[in-house]
This record gives C-alpha cells, sequence and structure tokens, in this order.
C-alpha cells in the first residue's frame, strides 16, 4: 500500500485547521476525506474507507474524545489508527490515550511531525490490512482445506464399506462411475458357494487362541485372493466358512463356471494350507457347497454400518450342501452341474435329505475341472 492508498478522515470545527490539514497532506499523495463534527464523523466513517483518522479534540457537540471512544466500540474499527489532535499540555495527551487514541499532535501543527505521525501509523495500518487479509486468507484456505478432508474421508469410508463385499475390480468400477444404485434391493437369479473347514470345532476347542487365529488368518488370506480373483462378492464371514456369490451386483458371464472354478482352486489352496497345518497336529479338512436360484439381494443394516446381503432359499442350499461335503468334496446342484458339466468331471452322490428342505436335493460331486474350463 503506498501513501496513494491511504485514507486520511480528518475531523475539525474549523474549515481553516481542515484546508490546512489537506494542504500538507494532499500534496504528499494522501486522499482526504473531511467532517465538520464528531457526529458527522462517525455518520461517514463506516463508507469513508479511512486508513487513520486525525481527529480534534475540542469541537461542539461531542468532543474528540468520545468520538474516540464511539470508533473504538464500533465492530471492524476497533484498531483503526487515531491521532488525536491537541492544543495544551500533556493531561490532554493522558486523557486522550485513555480514550484510546494511538498518538496525538499539538498545535500550532508542526509540518515534519505531522507527516511523521501519519507516515509511522499508515506503515501500521498497512500491517493490519496484510494480517486480515492473510488471516481471511488462511481462514478460506482452512475451510477449503477441511472440505477436501472431509470428502476425502467420506470418499474412504465409502470405498471401505464397499470393499467389505465387493471385489476391487467391482469397487473401482463404483468409484469410477460415482453410482451405487445397483447396490438398492433387486432380485437376480444368482450362484452362491458356501464353504468351511471341516473339523475346526474340535480344533479351537483343544488350541489356545493366538493358534486358532493364526490358522483363520492363513486360511481367509488364501480364499480372499481367489474370491478377488474370480471377482465374486463376498457376503459374510462365519468365524471358519465365508459365502460368495456370483453375478450380483453387477451380472457376470456364466457365473456357475466362475464359481465351480473357483471353488476348485480354493480346495486345491487350503489342501497346501492343509498339510502345514498337520504337521502342526491340526487336523482339518474344506468343504464346498454351490447351488444357484433366485434371491433378493441389496445393502442392509444402519448408518454407519452396512452390508451387502443375498436373501433367498439358495443361500440356504448352498449352506446346507456345504454341510453335507466331507473332506474335500465340493457339493452342487443338479442346476449348477447341468450349467457346468462341459467344464467338470463330477459324480452323482445321489439325492440328499438336507435340513430346511422338504424335498430330496440331487447333488454331484466336483472332481476337478476339464481343460476347457476358463478362470
Amino acid at each position: 500500500m503506498s501513501d496513494d492508498d491511504i485514507t486520511i478522515l480528518a475531523v475539525d470545527d474549523l474549515p481553516q485547521n481542515l484546508r490546512l490539514l489537506d494542504a500538507v497532506l494532499s500534496p504528499r499523495g494522501y486522499r482526504l476525506v473531511t467532517a465538520s463534527s464528531g457526529e458527522e464523523a462517525l455518520a461517514i466513517l463506516p463508507a469513508s474507507g479511512a486508513d487513520l483518522v486525525l481527529l480534534d479534540i475540542l469541537m461542539p457537540g461531542i468532543d474528540g474524545y468520545e468520538v474516540c471512544r464511539r470508533i473504538r466500540s464500533m465492530p471492524g474499527f476497533e484498531f483503526l489508527p487515531v491521532v488525536m489532535i491537541t492544543a495544551s499540555g500533556d493531561q490532554e495527551k493522558v486523557r486522550a490515550i485513555e480514550a484510546g487514541a494511538d498518538d496525538f499532535v499539538s498545535k500550532p501543527l508542526n509540518q515534519g511531525e505531522l507527516l511523521a505521525r501519519v507516515a509511522s501509523l499508515a506503515r501500521v495500518k498497512r500491517y493490519q490490512d496484510t494480517i486480515q487479509r492473510q488471516s481471511l486468507e488462511l481462514a478460506a484456505w482452512n475451510s477449503e482445506l477441511e472440505g477436501r478432508v472431509r470428502a476425502q474421508v467420506e470418499e474412504l469410508q465409502r470405498v471401505n464399506r464397499l470393499r467389505r463385499f465387493l471385489s476391487p475390480q467391482l469397487v473401482d468400477l463404483v468409484i469410477d462411475s460415482g453410482e451405487e444404485g445397483f447396490l438398492a434391493s433387486h432380485r437376480r437369479e444368482i450362484v452362491v458357494v458356501f464353504c468351511d473347514l471341516r473339523g475346526f470345532t474340535p480344533f479351537a476347542e483343544s488350541s489356545e487362541p493366538e493358534e486358532v487365529m493364526g490358522v483363520l488368518a492363513e486360511f481367509h488370506a488364501a480364499l480372499g485372493e481367489l474370491i478377488y480373483r474370480f471377482e465374486g462378492t463376498l457376503e459374510r464371514f462365519t468365524g471358519d466358512g465365508l459365502m460368495v456369490f456370483f453375478n450380483d451386483p453387477i451380472p457376470c458371464e456364466n457365473p456357475a463356471e466362475r464359481a465351480v472354478t473357483m471353488a476348485v482352486a480354493m480346495r486345491h489352496r487350503v489342501a497346501e494350507l492343509a498339510g502345514g497345518w498337520a504337521r502342526r497336529g491340526h487336523d482339518l479338512g474344506f468343504g464346498i457347497g454351490i447351488a444357484q436360484g433366485f434371491a433378493t439381494l441389496g445393502r442392509i443394516g444402519f448408518e454407519g454400518r452396512s452390508d451387502y446381503a443375498a436373501i433367498g432359499s439358495v443361500t440356504n442350499l448352498a449352506a446346507r450342501l456345504c454341510v453335507a461335503a466331507g473332506p474335500g468334496q465340493i457339493l452342487v446342484t443338479q442346476r449348477v452341474f447341468s450349467a457346468t458339466e462341459e467344464f467338470v468331471v463330477a459324480e452323482p452322490v445321489g439325492d440328499l435329505e438336507l435340513r430346511g428342505f422338504s424335498r430330496p436335493v440331487r447333488a454331484f460331486d466336483v472332481a476337478a475341472m476339464t481343460s476347457r474350463a476358463g478362470g
């Protein structure tokens, strides 16, 4: 801010004094706004753009002390530099400081002293303006940063919620599109894979909790990698078991083939893990059940905690087949077998009586995938 940018409000009831101030200050580049009374000064101050006030003390109406006190009580003008013009001695100077004045000059005016006082307080005003501007800029930056952080936290929470049950590919799709409408409740045909460990309950009863958690961590890590690879939707963990389905929330080609291929890969991977568990004295097997049918799907839960779930008899059927499966068995329904018989080697196991189902369920035991199988 240069002198040309400094506006001074000069307040004096004598016109000749105002003319004198103008003659001294205007040639130095200061812009002068004048008021002939304290009342007029207070009225024009808010719109004057004043950076500094030169205020005579002795005026009719309200005097300079009262004007200064009122300026100090006006919002936004608490730190406006005020220079009192006094004609007497130390007592008036003390009262001027008590009223809130920043400085004072004596009458008759000394031109050099006046210019020095004005220049000094103009510098102070520049610093105040700079600090205020930087404070406003900082507040704006902080507000923008808070908004960005809030948006990033919300996005992170949103992504974390999705990652609980969607594959990374689907999460990326949601993030790129910004669309979560397909997570709303709807009906669709899906293929459900339910699997768990055989012998887990006696193992958990006879082992230390740390050992149990270690086995589960290995088990879940191995299966989780395969779920992601085959782009399955993980509905839930149930201790030593988990449930995955295909063809939702994003439809996929050949969901039955993809489900069976994943199940065979899971069986192979868990067999490798079981070898290590056996060397540590843990006798654990692995069984899988797969069923195909219609279900109602969508996000369930409450604010702050939700899951993506499939509701329908197809999920119960997969779970019951899993229970019926022996160690190393993958039991599938007739429908799943019919959709994959070109790609699997399977043997019928007959009609199974499954809890919760009034009629027997024909099932097949998948031994292997043929070379034509995908995945």
